[in-house]
């Protein structure tokens, strides 16, 4: 089966920024976060995926098919849900979503009907005078309703408060249960990733910099501490350390290797402790940005 999407040594350049050479690929029905700060080309690989902008090199396929804009065949397969959540403003709900049936052969009537009453969003209202998280759900029933088989969302739930995050991440759990879709989902809230992403890529300065399954992070990091007299201490795979006194305490990207060292070292009254995967992408972003400083 072909991936759901894949780079290959894409370019976009804006004069003060660059994304790429960007090589990256997504299988079909997995979930990839994609974590990164303000301006580091999150939005750009995206905008790129579905045609908004034109990128200066490089090659872009959804599910085998190259994303040629003279080829529109390829974007049936998108589903995509930006920052920006655009529609007729006087026109209500459901004739936004009738006027868009239009141009998707396997849109579903019966799958509009139930995200509606999954989200209890009031369709009869005209979009102007919607929420703004009612906003975000009509724009994820648009990117649905066609079934499409790779959704992409560019923090879709900026600005919503957590009951309406909920709700959302609910119905894109069921989506992702037949196991054949795939979700390409960038967001600054890192408690949204955790609970639906497989692998996580970290992007900085239009590169990604690493990329990892969820699983491997839970499983090899820890919070670490111990007791120790030295002041000079050597550990493998260590990204953060604080001492006070005899005090110490240490994050691990791989707590056996660490724990190793520890253990060679005579180090006292250690005690580890599981890292969420929250925390976790936060330590990657500061170590991230701490190497690029240097």
């Amino acid at each position: 089966m072909p991936k759901a999407f894949e780079f290959k040594d894409v370019i976009k350049n804006y004069g003060d920024f660059s994304l790429g050479p960007l090589n990256l690929a997504l299988e079909p029905g997995t979930v990839l976060g994609y974590i990164g700060p303000n301006g580091s080309g999150k939005s750009t690989t995206m905008h790129c995926l579905v045609g908004l902008v034109k990128a200066d090199a490089g090659e872009m396929h959804v599910f085998g098919r190259p994303n040629d804009p003279n080829k529109p065949e390829w974007k049936l397969d998108i589903g995509y849900v930006g920052d920006v959540h655009v529609f007729y403003e006087n026109w209500s709900g459901e004739r936004n979503l009738k006027f868009l049936r239009q141009f998707y052969p396997n849109w579903s009537d019966a799958l509009v009907a139930d995200l509606a009453r999954r989200f209890e969003i009031p369709l009869n209202k005209k979009a102007k005078e919607l929420s703004s998280g009612n906003r975000v759900k009509l724009s994820l029933i648009s990117a649905l309703a066609h079934q499409p088989k790779l959704l992409l969302l560019d923090e879709p739930t900026a600005g919503l408060d957590p009951v309406v995050r909920t709700e959302v991440l609910d119905v894109l759990f069921s989506v992702l249960e037949d196991g054949e879709r795939a979700i390409f989902y960038s967001t600054h809230i890192l408690s949204d990733i955790s609970r639906l992403a497989d692998e996580l890529a970290f992007i900085h300065n239009g590169n990604v910099v690493q990329r990892h399954a969820k699983e491997d992070l839970t499983d090899l990091w820890r919070k670490i501490t111990f007791q120790f007299d030295g002041n000079s201490l050597q550990l493998d795979a260590v990204v953060s350390h604080k001492q006070e006194g005899r005090d110490h305490q240490v994050i691990s990207s791989n707590f056996e290797k660490t724990l190793s060292n520890l253990s060679t070292l005579g180090a006292e009254n250690v005690q580890e402790n599981r890292m969420s995967i929250d925390e976790i992408a936060v330590q990657i972003l500061k170590d991230v940005k701490n190497v690029a400083n240097r």
